[in-house]
């Protein structure tokens, strides 16, 4: 018959644990020579040690989904939702999740033909070994850019080509992808406050009449916003305004 002895299973625990330690130093040690970035960019070799190099890694992972974002329309559909939101006055009704998932659940449904082309021509040959990793990266960047293009105002793309210092007689399509990326972004934000400030007009005039109303009445010490927010919600409703919203978002992106 065993006795349980009380906190021996905490101490096996923490022996485990202490000599867990050791080990894996002593495997991070004997993979130093190993060159990890091998595996995700293959033919590329570096002199970095493991623990650069899987801070350059997680770095690249951490900033994908940014640049992924920015080379979308992601960034007009959450701005034009968040003014959206502000102007019925729902800060707390609805959360900022549900506005980042309804832009992207817009976003998915606006880049689904570029993502097919993309899956298709760049990442099936990468992934059987047809094409190396910078020819992929060539293919992809076709369909992106010209997406992107078909998105960006001359002025804009102008604008930050005179800033990287490119020269202006160039053809949208040669210039690099670094201009035409900030020239979309740009151009995104334009479009975005433009389509915000035309979904603000009608519930600013509302705004503006129950204030006026309430200061003729003399109730100034009632907050205006209280009493206004039913009858925008009323609007909003009567008008269809989500399917107006959706269509006006979705439509607005340009043929490409």
């Amino acid at each position: 018959m065993k006795l349980a002895v009380p906190g021996l299973s905490r101490r096996r625990g923490a022996l485990a644990a202490a000599l867990a330690v050791p080990l894996l130093m002593l495997c991070c040690a004997g993979a130093g020579a190993q060159d990890l970035l091998s595996g995700v960019v293959p033919g590329a070799k570096t002199d970095l040690s493991v623990k650069m190099q899987i801070l350059v890694v997680m770095t690249l992972l951490g900033l994908l989904p940014v640049m992924v974002m920015m080379m979308t329309s992601f960034t007009r559909f959450v701005i034009v939702l968040s003014l959206l939101r502000q102007a019925l006055g729902l800060q707390q009704g609805l959360p900022n999740r549900i506005v980042t998932g309804i832009a992207l659940i817009l976003t998915l449904l606006v880049m689904r033909p570029i993502g097919d082309q993309v899956w298709k021509e760049a990442f099936v040959p990468y992934d059987r070994d047809q094409i190396g990793m910078q020819e992929a990266l060539k293919i992809a960047e076709v369909p992106i850019s010209r997406f992107m293009l078909a998105q960006t105002s001359k002025a804009a793309l102008a604008q930050i080509a005179h800033l990287a210092g490119e020269p202006s007689s160039m053809r949208p399509q040669d210039h690099s992808f670094t201009v035409k990326l900030a020239a979309f972004v740009l151009s995104e934000l334009k479009t975005a406050f433009q389509i915000g400030c035309m979904l603000f007009i009608p519930f600013l005039i509302i705004d503006l009449v129950v204030a006026s109303v309430l200061m003729a009445m003399g109730m100034m010490m009632l907050s205006p916003l209280v009493i206004s927010l039913p009858f925008k919600l009323l609007l909003f409703v009567l008008v269809d305004g989500w399917t107006l919203t959706v269509n006006t978002l979705v439509t607005s992106i340009q043929g490409y």
